[in-house]
């Protein structure tokens, strides 16, 4: 009888082993199934010729093709391989139809999507294209589909295994042109509009009055670096406090439309106002090379896989019919090369940020909803029908009013019509809001893009420029002929009356657009005297320039850092040097901060002994600095001392450059309101405050990282995990371990050169930045130098899925290949794609 137990014992735990080993090994197949091939021979009909792809040891494929529809049709192959889930869901976000993939819980933010009318944009791009960017969409295009034709479900991707379980119908569709096109509206949503602080203004009025208000929101600090600074003033007009004043529905409204916009700008990646990037670039009058350096690290949310993916184009035979030769970083299902370098010149963007966004309150006729008042007269709104398939579910219809301005995204918040308060002012009894905006019309960028790609020479790159509409970026460059320059392009517009900031009535033509700023007045500068230009979100222009692009720039904190690198540089600049100006840590508000802490009176011990930190302290934010703890502890303290008591907790500080400069001017007015705590009945000055954040400070961090200070560690707090944007945000802890990397641990913060940004109201999780590094040598473009932020592949186990991130978060590089020779003799895989 023992002896038969044990056998069924033992049989019991050989099954139990062999089903383990069974689901791992199916597990491991399903994984492999979708790693792409890379070396070898590949059959691909449509090919003209055969292409060459070299992989490096990081997996960036080099493409060598004799066309040009040969070079874009392997790229759209390429790029299929190893991102397509990647380019699935964004091309979901850009037509609103996440609901066809993700079900009812998307249905909402596809009404919003489907509103804004990027589809109907992109199909009128497409219809007025070039006949080079037609042949570079579609040859894209059909790369795309030769891959999809090839795989099916969990050979694509991973996630589509997954999917399946979720969503048991679901098959990507064929790729389209428009698909591409949409991509430049998205990233035209992150990058280019003041809707969330018109909001966020227009909220806080009412709760604060006008000149509160201008505490939180301060001009461009006079000590701080303008771009280009030497151009003719400009005129402000009067914003409309009065009419907003007095507006409770208009304020409540609000609300819900702030709601939905935080919503909207977590899906696509948009991080608010503290998100930022650098660039900049010095002539070889300060080099030590004699010739430019270009340097660019873009900053966007954290994400997994990285927005980037690095990609070399070349023409086997430069000639007029094939004359491509670039490198550098791309966009999953965007031909061509967003950011890097050809043969002949370099280039790197920064966001400016204009105001090129307006909200407008809309008279409604309350007989007739689909009417609105334009001076005086009631006209019919444009009317478009739409149906939001839904998976697992009924379609659900969905109407978009449009009116001159734009369409009316409150029908997909909350209806402001039913509110039965009324205001004190003379507003309409029945109104919504309508969004005007230069992203919501067909746009030229990717136009613009193609021709930086192609681009010769400084008269090239401005030709190019004058196509980038939206979002309007800061233009660096640099060739191999010794110049550097710099152009802002975009479409802003001239405002007859306002300055943008707030919402305006839409039912006369006071506030109407005027116009866009002519190309040839937006600033540029080409060969500056200084030898050099910095842009990092910083205000482009002083108030002498006669138009309006902003109210709202970033404060100039990571641009004077920039600058005072380049000024105080111990000797001629090297790649070396460029690569540490790249991973600077310092924290500027420390400088005002740090020596107001030191001076406090403090009785207890315990914190004198944390104090003690900061004593010799270089306001560096390494990982494992314990100044730097406690610092960011502080400073998260801080404005919850200060600010909390006053401010709706939507709007709370989220720690951007602004509020550096809030800070920086609140601390020379020590017996301010702004450092009375209201919830309590003494009245509070700046050193209580100072002290309340201090002792906050210090018992945060013995709880979380012990009694002893010397042992306390930025790096333990702030720390990067990089999430899949759909299937890693699940909330079912086994699928996000899939697909998720992290935590790893980083230096950095917010408004500093090395931008791991992150937001004091949630944690100090990284929750933006540098999500690429690029050094460009003019001198010697073989030298040049890249990094981005996981990897190049977006199948999770692969190699590549992550082998880029201690690199990125130690500030290390590899090299940006160039010349063929090179390339081969780096190669790991070579992949012979033939007709």
């Amino acid at each position: 009888m023992a002896r038969t137990l044990r056998r069924v014992v033992t049989y019991l735990i050989l099954l139990v082993v062999f089903l383990l080993l069974f689901f791992i090994a199916l597990g491991v197949v399903t994984v492999r199934r979708s790693f792409p091939q890379t070396s070898g021979e590949l059959m691909l009909p449509g090919l003209d010729a055969p292409v060459d792809v070299y992989r490096d040891a990081y997996g960036i494929p080099h493409i060598y093709a004799r066309t040009l529809h040969d070079l874009f049709m392997a790229q759209g192959y390429v790029h299929a391989q190893d991102r397509f889930w990647q380019m699935d869901f964004w091309r979901h976000i850009g037509s609103g139809r996440l609901a066809e993939m993700f079900g009812k819980s998307q249905v909402n933010t596809d009404k919003f999507l489907r509103t804004l009318g990027w589809t109907q944009a992109a199909q009128q791009e497409w219809q007025q294209a070039s006949p080079t960017m037609r042949l570079a969409l579609q040859a894209y295009a059909d790369g795309v589909n030769a891959y999809l034709a090839q795989h099916k479900g969990s050979a694509i991707s991973l996630e589509y295994a997954v999917l399946k379980l979720l969503n048991p119908g679901y098959a990507p569709e064929p790729w389209t042109p428009v698909h591409t096109l949409t991509w430049a509206h998205v990233m035209a949503w992150d990058l280019g509009g003041n809707l969330d602080t018109e909001i966020e203004r227009a909220i806080l009025l009412r709760a604060l009055g006008p000149d509160r208000l201008a505490d939180l929101f301060p001009p461009y600090p006079q000590d701080h670096p303008v771009i280009v600074p030497d151009f003719r003033p400009a005129a402000h007009a009067r914003p409309l406090y009065d009419l907003l004043t007095a507006s409770p529905d208009l304020v409540y409204g609000l609300r819900a439309l702030a709601a939905q916009v935080r919503q909207i700008d977590a899906l696509t990646g948009k991080v608010g106002p503290g998100l930022g990037s650098n660039n900049w670039v010095i002539a070889g009058s300060r080099t030590a090379t004699h010739m430019p350096i270009l340097a660019n690290d873009p900053h966007l949310a954290i994400q997994m896989p990285s927005i980037w993916y690095e990609v070399g184009l070349h023409c086997v035979e430069k000639t007029p019919d094939c004359p491509l030769e670039v490198t550098g970083v791309s966009f999953a299902g965007v031909p061509g090369v967003v950011i890097g370098h050809n043969d002949r010149i370099a280039w790197g963007f920064t966001n400016v940020g204009p105001d090129v966004q307006d909200l407008y309150i809309e008279k409604i006729n309350p007989d007739n909803p689909l009417q609105y008042e334009v001076n005086g007269t009631w006209v019919d709104m444009e009317v478009r029908e739409e149906t939001i398939r839904v998976a697992g579910g009924a379609s659900i219809p969905l109407r978009v009013r449009i009116t001159r301005h734009g369409p009316i995204i409150s029908d997909t918040f909350r209806a402001l019509k039913d509110f039965d308060r009324r205001a004190g002012v003379e507003l309409p009894a029945h109104y919504a809001i309508a969004l005007r905006w230069t992203g919501l019309h067909p746009i030229r960028t990717l136009e613009s893009l193609l021709g930086l790609n192609l681009a010769q020479n400084w008269d090239d790159f401005r030709r190019a420029a004058t196509l980038f509409d939206a979002p309007a970026q800061n233009m660096v460059y640099a060739d191999v002929d010794g110049n550097i320059g710099y152009q802002m392009p975009g479409l802003v517009p001239i405002r007859k009356q306002g300055d943008g900031t707030l919402p305006v009535p839409g039912w006369t033509d006071d506030y109407e657009w005027a116009g866009f700023i002519p190309f040839e007045q937006l600033p540029y500068t080409f060969n500056p005297k200084r030898g050099y230009v910095v842009t990092a979100n910083n205000a482009v222009v002083d108030e002498r320039y006669p138009y309006l692009l902003s109210k709202e720039w970033a404060y100039g904190y990571r641009a004077q850092r920039i600058v005072e690198m380049i000024e105080r540089a111990p000797g001629p600049i090297t790649l070396k040097y460029v690569q540490k100006m790249q991973g600077d840590n310092k924290v500027l508000i420390a400088e005002d901060l740090v020596p107001l802490i030191m001076a406090l009176p403090l009785q207890d011990a315990r914190l004198q002994r944390a104090r003690d930190l900061f004593e010799g302290w270089d306001y560096q934010m390494h990982m494992d600095s314990p100044a730097a703890a406690l610092f960011a502890v502080f400073w998260k303290h801080l404005l919850a001392a200060t600010f909390h008591d006053d401010l709706p907790k939507d709007f709370w500080p989220g720690g951007g450059s602004r509020w550096f400069e809030v800070v920086r001017r609140l601390v020379h007015e020590p017996n301010s309101p702004w450092w009375d705590d209201r919830k309590t009945p003494e009245k509070e000055d700046q050193d209580a405050i100072l002290r309340r954040a201090l002792a906050a400070a210090v018992d945060e961090l013995e709880n979380t990282q012990g009694k002893d200070p010397a042992k306390w560690r930025w790096g333990d707090l702030h720390t990067a995990t990089f999430r899949n944007q759909t299937l890693g945000r699940s909330g079912v802890a086994p699928i996000e371990a899939l697909f998720n990397r992290g935590p790893f641990r980083t230096s950095g913060g917010s408004n500093i050169v090395n931008a791991t940004g992150w937001n004091p109201t949630k944690g100090y999780e990284v929750r933006s930045l540098p999500s690429m590094r690029m050094i460009v040598d003019l001198g010697d473009l073989s030298r040049s130098l890249s990094i981005h932020t996981t990897g190049q592949s977006g199948h999770a186990y692969h190699p590549h899925y992550i082998d880029m991130a201690d690199l990125w978060r130690t500030i290390r590089y590899h090299p940006m290949l160039w010349d063929r020779k090179q390339v081969e003799e780096n190669a790991r895989e070579h992949l012979r794609m033939v007709p």
